[in-house]
């Protein structure tokens, strides 16, 4: 459900301000606004806060004279294919000392492109699955996720992401995966900065621009055959060839669920195995980079992963650096065949 008994939202119609009081199904609360209780279909309300955010600010006019008044110019055409965003939106309570603090963050997806997306979300919490949503999001729309408890972004929240074109396209990716690490340092920065200019949510870019589908590198398998090699048709085995990523989390509970009885060294080796295979998988479809999430804790998974990577052929530089996305948890390959 949208909504919880205790929210503050705002009816289309009149926009006036109340609250919701009670659940009465997925499709009706009862509100509460200037004392009067009434009931209300879930799409005749909304919450206030992303009104706040998306509504443009109406700007005084200045008086005009008429031997002011200028020819008329065309206005600038609007842009497309802005991305996707994901925004945090504080809701703030007070404590016992009537001090502001944050209660928990609304979560919205807002598509700012003209084509619509299926996505499929997950957030992870403390390493475990905590919530995961599949569904669509219109063109130039906004989705609402849920709500997460302000105590619950210090342990350690990775927010993933994995977009599909809702029309394919033939020279569109089938897919395109991205994951955003917080710490809570830096939300509490962030929410700081909000609450100085006075804004009601912060965002950040998920999507710049949908990718392009990798083009598979052609061989000439007409002069391998008049230079006398026997020609072998892989077409069924490149159809059968699992789909490369160009993210891959290697994360231990992402690859089993059955990893809280394994030693440290079996879940090394495991990850390992799972890193060997994605690679491979990224050099077969051509890859032009893959970014690897080993996570920081003592750092053995990286510099083992680092070894291997210096003796790639195909590797034609590697780096790990801090990312909004991954943390320091993350390591960049660039391939150059």
């Amino acid at each position: 459900m949208k909504y919880q008994p205790g929210d503050k939202i705002i009816v289309l119609l009149t926009e006036e301000e109340g609250t919701v009081l009670e659940i009465m199904n997925e499709n009706m609360v009862l509100i509460e606004v200037k004392g009067v209780k009434f009931p209300a279909y879930t799409d005749q309300i909304d919450f206030p806060y992303f009104k706040m955010f998306s509504q443009k600010r109406k700007e005084k006019k200045a008086k005009v004279f008429i031997d002011q008044v200028q020819k008329e110019k065309a206005g600038p055409k609007q842009k497309e294919g802005k991305g996707i965003i994901v925004t945090f939106m504080p809701v703030f309570s007070k404590d016992i000392f009537d001090d502001e603090i944050v209660e928990k963050l609304k979560l919205y997806l807002v598509n700012q492109d003209t084509v619509a997306y299926n996505f499929t979300y997950n957030l992870f919490i403390a390493g475990a699955s905590d919530f995961e949503l599949k569904n669509c999001i219109e063109p130039l729309s906004d989705f609402y996720l849920h709500d997460v408890k302000f105590e619950n972004l210090s342990d350690s929240p990775r927010f993933e992401f994995e977009f599909s074109l809702k029309e394919p396209v033939k020279n569109k990716a089938p897919y395109f995966e991205t994951s955003l690490k917080l710490k809570a340092k830096q939300l509490f920065k962030k929410i700081e900065e909000i609450q100085l200019k006075n804004e009601p949510g912060f965002s950040y870019l998920l999507l710049d621009e949908y990718p392009d589908k990798m083009e598979e590198e052609k061989v000439d398998v007409s002069r391998l055959g008049n230079a006398g090699f026997r020609i072998y048709d892989a077409a069924k085995i490149r159809h059968n060839l699992q789909p490369a990523r160009s993210v891959v989390d290697l994360h231990i509970e992402k690859l089993t669920d059955d990893w809280e009885h394994l030693e440290n060294f079996q879940i090394l080796n495991m990850q390992l195995e799972a890193f060997e295979k994605y690679y491979e998988l990224a050099v077969a479809h051509n890859l032009p980079s893959l970014t690897v999430i080993h996570g920081v804790g003592v750092g053995k998974l990286r510099d083992e992963i680092h070894e291997i990577l210096k003796q790639k052929k195909e590797v034609k530089s590697y780096v790990n650096r801090y990312s909004h996305l991954y943390g320091d948890g993350a390591t960049e390959i660039y391939f150059g065949y």
